[in-house]
């Protein structure tokens, strides 16, 4: 008969750490304000913030259509804004938009026609 060997023992994985790596400090909390990543990842981190930035600005400072732009879901717009750090220019005020349209809103007569 044929004995069963045992089954080999599995080492527990350490759990992987949630902040990105070249983020965290050296007592694993994340560096304040965070340092540019060198290499690749800097490079694609820099064009995400850049990205990011242009289409908020874009969109006047509305998150859900910078998200809808970019497509990407609002909460995860929000939380990449979080992390970048990245300040979100204001929204323009409503009832502006009349006044930056042109003669009307300068208070000059429209122009007749016959």
């Amino acid at each position: 008969m044929t004995a069963l060997m045992p089954a080999p023992e599995i080492a527990p994985r350490p759990l992987p750490s949630r902040i990105p790596k070249g983020l965290a400090g050296s007592n694993g909390s994340p560096a304040a304000p965070a340092r540019p990543l060198p290499g690749f990842h800097g490079a694609v981190s820099d064009f995400k913030r850049r990205l990011i930035e242009a289409t908020l600005t874009q969109a006047g400072g509305n998150r859900t259509r910078a998200a809808r732009a970019l497509g990407l879901q609002r909460t995860y717009l929000l939380r990449l804004i979080r992390d970048f750090e990245i300040r979100v220019p204001p929204a323009p005020l409503p009832g502006r938009r009349a006044e930056a349209g042109g003669s009307a809103a300068a208070g000059a007569a429209p122009a007749q026609t016959r």
